[in-house]
């Protein structure tokens, strides 16, 4: 199940984006026993870098990103955590 919704996280990011780079990590090992995670969803660190973000606050990476997740949000994902970056920002 857990590398099924790194895929799942994975494929909506790469065809919404078409980034550069794009790293998923599954976290939710870190969270065992956490109160948010009783629920079965997930913890996930995501890297990625696309110019999709040129020109754009931290703030509108960040909902591009949620928005692009939204189902996952609701089934899938507990807590995200974004790093989101412009390809020249990564020099």
């Amino acid at each position: 199940m857990t590398s099924e919704r790194t895929a799942a996280i994975r494929q909506r990011l790469q065809s919404r984006f078409e980034p550069i780079e794009l790293l998923v990590k599954d976290q939710s090992h870190l969270h065992a026993g956490h109160e948010g995670a009783k629920d079965g969803r997930g913890h996930f660190d995501v890297s990625i870098s696309s110019a999709a973000f040129e020109g754009l606050s931290q703030i509108q990476r960040h909902r591009m990103v949620y928005d692009a997740l939204a189902e996952l949000m609701t089934t899938d994902i507990h807590a995200l955590r974004i790093k989101a970056s412009t390809p020249t920002e990564l020099h």
